[in-house]
């Protein structure tokens, strides 16, 4: 599969990072995951899968439920295996988790009985880090995401955002380069949803990640994203991979804009054909 990349409605040439790069994170070459359902069943979830993503990228990926892309992040946070194909983390072969990666799922899933404070600080007992030190960074991150004051609240104290927000801050605690955000915002209200959109941003131009961040928001995948990476449907294949030239800083008024609408036009048109290039 050769993947383009898109720019102003024109496709943009091949990939314009390869591996060996050393500007290159992660690369996938040739993945394929099946999973097998039943006594002789299986399901093809990913098929042939070619990326790389550079230092300090925001990528987000986007397409129909069950076309892989959670697959995917699982696969580059070495939770699970792919069935063919390889994949790399920093020029060298992904085989187990990496403490350069940090993680943030759908839900918060902050433990019940810890404070806001000690389930940020999670990872860094899990990880044997100086609480000491680490508490200050902690304390950085609370006040960076608005939550300043409710480091000893427990969380079912505290709202739905504001537990996702407690949950950016436990991915980000010992500073890995590599961020993966499988729909976090999706249990969220609109508002909050937009609202933490534009704070993760915020986070992400303050301190620089290489973010992965899988959503079914098309809006939500073009505002925050430097390349938009489609998926088609199962088996998920990428169908397009679009550079997004809009200015930094992102605003929610960019999304009434010409340019952004025909950038939403053309991911559908990817997503609802499940063509590939």
């Amino acid at each position: 599969m050769t993947v383009q990349y898109h720019s102003n409605n024109a496709a943009s040439g091949l990939d314009r990072k390869a591996e060996g790069d050393p500007d290159v994170i992660i690369a996938a070459e040739g993945v394929h995951m099946v999973y097998p359902v039943g006594k002789n069943e299986t399901i093809v979830a990913l098929e042939d899968v070619k990326l790389t993503v550079g230092a300090n990228e925001f990528l987000t990926l986007v397409g129909p439920s069950g076309c892989g892309k959670s697959t995917f992040l699982k696969m580059v946070a070495c939770l699970i295996q792919p069935s063919a194909g390889t994949l790399q983390l920093n020029g060298a072969p992904l085989v187990a988790p990496s403490r350069d990666v940090g993680i943030v799922f759908q839900d918060a899933v902050l433990l019940p009985w810890r404070t806001v404070i000690d389930n940020v600080l999670l990872p860094v007992e899990i990880l044997d880090l100086p609480r000491t030190e680490y508490h200050a960074r902690a304390m950085e991150l609370l006040d960076l995401v608005g939550l300043t004051g409710f480091e000893n609240r427990m969380p079912n104290e505290l709202s739905g955002g504001m537990q996702q927000r407690a949950a950016i801050c436990r991915a980000l605690i010992h500073n890995p380069s590599i961020l993966l955000m499988d729909e976090p915002f999706a249990a969220l209200d609109a508002m909050t949803r937009e609202e933490l959109g534009l704070e993760l941003l915020r986070i992400w131009e303050t301190d620089r990640k290489t973010i992965l961040f899988v959503t079914h928001s098309i809006p939500e995948a073009i505002l925050l994203a430097d390349r938009v990476v489609v998926m088609t449907p199962r088996p998920g294949r990428i169908a397009r991979i679009i550079d997004i030239e809009l200015a930094r800083p992102r605003a929610l008024e960019m999304e009434f804009t010409t340019e952004f609408k025909a950038y939403s036009d053309e991911v559908r048109s990817f997503i609802y054909t499940g063509r590939e290039t």
